[in-house]
């Protein structure tokens, strides 16, 4: 890594391994953005990184959908940030963020988890980037292999069976989604890491 290497952490919970594989996803498209590390941070391993929350550029947020808001791990570990980050003079302001999202169910209410986790990153200053994709499949000539199936604006979200494994779900097209999630984002920090050294430089001048 050198210093002008840009670092975009994934921080989710999963509770049956859906949700991971998503995780997984955005993570391969951060990374495949050259100049660019991606980190996959469980929530469950969460006081392990604080530290080096605060030093990366950006930071997408990934939660299962249950009963129409993200997880009660999720949630705790949002709640942990008021005295891990925003108590300690906000930490996280300025960085980039994003989120996304899995349920068994189509809609499965998850635009309230997406919404949910868009207020959170408010709250800590971040600047949030949307899925920047149209809705996928739509019309009579679509299908169900298509970039934003579902139709999201805000981040990405993937539909999992309830009755099969994280072995074959979220399908190939959700997990697409999640790339291209993750590498706009990457994009979007990286860009904004070079203004601000532009700008230093500028000053300095």
């Amino acid at each position: 890594m050198t210093s002008s290497t840009t670092r975009v952490a994934i921080v989710y919970h999963s509770g049956y391994g859906h949700t991971a594989k998503q995780a997984q996803a955005v993570a391969r498209g951060a990374a495949s953005v050259d100049g660019v590390e991606s980190l996959l941070v469980s929530v469950d391993d969460i006081d392990q990184h604080w530290t080096m929350l605060e030093d990366v550029d950006g930071i997408i947020f990934g939660a299962p959908t249950y009963m129409g808001s993200a997880s009660a791990q999720f949630k705790g570990f949002m709640d942990a940030t008021s005295r891990n980050v925003f108590a300690k003079g906000g930490k996280w302001a300025n960085k980039v963020a994003a989120g996304f999202t899995n349920s068994a169910s189509r809609s499965g209410d998850k635009l309230a988890t997406l919404q949910q986790i868009a207020v959170f990153a408010a709250q800590h200053g971040m600047h949030w980037i949307n899925l920047g994709l149209p809705p996928g499949h739509n019309n009579s000539k679509s299908t169900e292999d298509t970039l934003n199936r579902h139709g999201f604006f805000l981040g990405a979200a993937a539909q999992s069976d309830a009755d099969v494994s994280a072995e074959v779900a979220p399908p190939p097209a959700d997990l697409r989604t999640a790339e291209h999630l993750g590498a706009r984002v990457a994009r979007v920090a990286q860009q904004l890491a070079a203004g601000r050294r532009a700008l230093a430089l500028k000053e300095a001048a």
